[in-house]
């Protein structure tokens, strides 16, 4: 493995040449500005320039070309290329690291387009940071569920509901079995349900279900907010007896979410809200493959990755990818667990099970638990017999036919895929 240097692969569109541009790309971001100085030596440049390593020309995406982009448009052109980023240059630090290979570099006018696709990482980034703390295993074990899919959903309404209320959703959901709840990202610290008052009406009635049961469904309480704050709501979780907190990655930053991973004593359940401004454009950007490395060195135990037939733009194929992304090894951390959600429903368990192979994953239902016709308690048993069925290799046809649960979810949000 090469451990002096760090692998940075972008899609550009320029009106230049394309190796033109990538020198142009990697003067800016190592040692090189729009002219060469006195004591930009050739030992210096030999020892501290990005160098590039291999320029492969694409198709255009036929994409209009970023504001502010020079050159002459009918001469545009598109390519895959490869930098190589001295690791002395920033050393194995995230912050510094994003600065060198998503910095300044989306503003220069040679680039008509450039999007961060990939980044190959040395082994001392996983020397400094050692990633998840829980992960899949840790997270099994919180949570009670050793084998199969785990289960879960958002509470909904997203806002709105007192803490009162909230409680008594939890008692019902917990009541049908449901491995993990979370609040959504809209509901933070907010006057109207205050994070201590949730945690407060939350917790006693999860011990209760626990003293019957002896299993605790998790719930991942929203404690999103400064960085000056994480601690402190991370404590106050805790104290409760609390086994999960969740931070909105791009709201508190890889930083503060490297930072609370530091202090945590239960999972992070990482959301990732805010993503589509990083990665919907083929033109801008960098792709959820990069971002969600960044995210599991800095600690996330959970992250999202949205799920096939979704509410938002991903098609299934994305979203695949970006499951399996998060399921490769990386710098040998602890796995991290891929949260499927959006649009997520008892239906869909046969397609995901066959796409994925695996039942090391969360998939969350809201609308799809607490929308069922016969109400939530339903919704949870539509999930769990489905994967069920899925797992012992059933057809969704023999689900259908054996699932009460499931012909009544079926009823509402349409065909199980099959």
């Amino acid at each position: 493995m090469n451990t002096d240097a760090v692998i940075a692969t972008y899609a550009i569109e320029t009106s230049f040449a394309l190796q033109h541009a990538a020198e142009v790309l990697a003067g800016e971001q190592s040692t090189g500005t729009f002219v060469r100085v006195e004591r930009e030596s050739d030992d210096l440049r030999a020892r501290f320039a990005a160098q590039v390593v291999e320029v492969q020309e694409l198709p255009l995406t036929g994409a209009s070309a970023l504001p502010g982009s020079s050159g002459d448009p009918s001469q545009r052109r598109r390519g895959l290329i490869r930098l190589r980023f001295p690791l002395s240059n920033f050393g194995p630090s995230l912050p510094n690291l994003l600065a060198a290979v998503a910095g300044n570099l989306y503003e220069l006018k040679e680039l008509a387009a450039i999007k961060l696709v990939d980044l190959e990482l040395p082994a001392p980034f996983a020397e400094r940071y050692p990633g998840p703390r829980f992960g899949v295993a840790g997270t099994r074990q919180l949570m009670g569920r050793p084998t199969g899919a785990m289960l879960g959903t958002i509470v909904k309404p997203s806002i709105g509901l007192s803490p009162e209320d909230l409680a008594d959703l939890v008692g019902e959901l917990a009541t049908a079995g449901v491995d993990f709840i979370k609040d959504d990202e809209l509901q933070g610290n907010g006057p109207a349900a205050p994070l201590a008052a949730r945690v407060a009406a939350v917790m006693p009635v999860l011990k209760r279900h626990a003293d019957r049961t002896g299993v605790m469904p998790m719930y991942a309480f929203n404690i999103t907010d400064d960085i000056g704050r994480l601690e402190a709501n991370h404590d106050l979780v805790v104290a409760a007896g609390g086994t999960c907190v969740m931070a909105c990655v791009n709201l508190v930053g890889f930083a503060g979410l490297e930072f609370l991973s530091r202090h945590t004593e239960v999972p992070i359940h990482g959301h990732r809200t805010m993503i589509g401004s990083l990665i919907r454009s083929e033109q801008l950007g960098m792709s959820y493959r990069v971002w969600q490395k960044i995210a599991r060195l800095s600690g996330a135990d959970h992250l999202h990755t949205n799920g096939i037939s979704n509410k938002f733009y991903e098609t299934d194929e994305e979203v695949l990818a970006s499951i399996s992304a998060v399921r490769e090894p990386l710098l040998g951390i602890t796995p991290t667990v891929p949260v499927l959600s959006s649009g997520q429903w008892a239906g869909l368990a046969h397609a995901t099970y066959r796409a994925v192979g695996t039942t090391d994953l969360l998939m969350l239902a809201g609308g799809g638990i607490h929308g069922h016709p016969d109400g939530a308690q339903a919704g949870v048993r539509s999930l769990r017999e489905a994967w069920a069925s899925a797992q012992a290799g059933e057809s969704a046809e023999d689900a259908l036919a054996s699932s009460e649960s499931l012909r009544r979810a079926s009823e509402l949000f349409g065909p199980v895929r099959v």
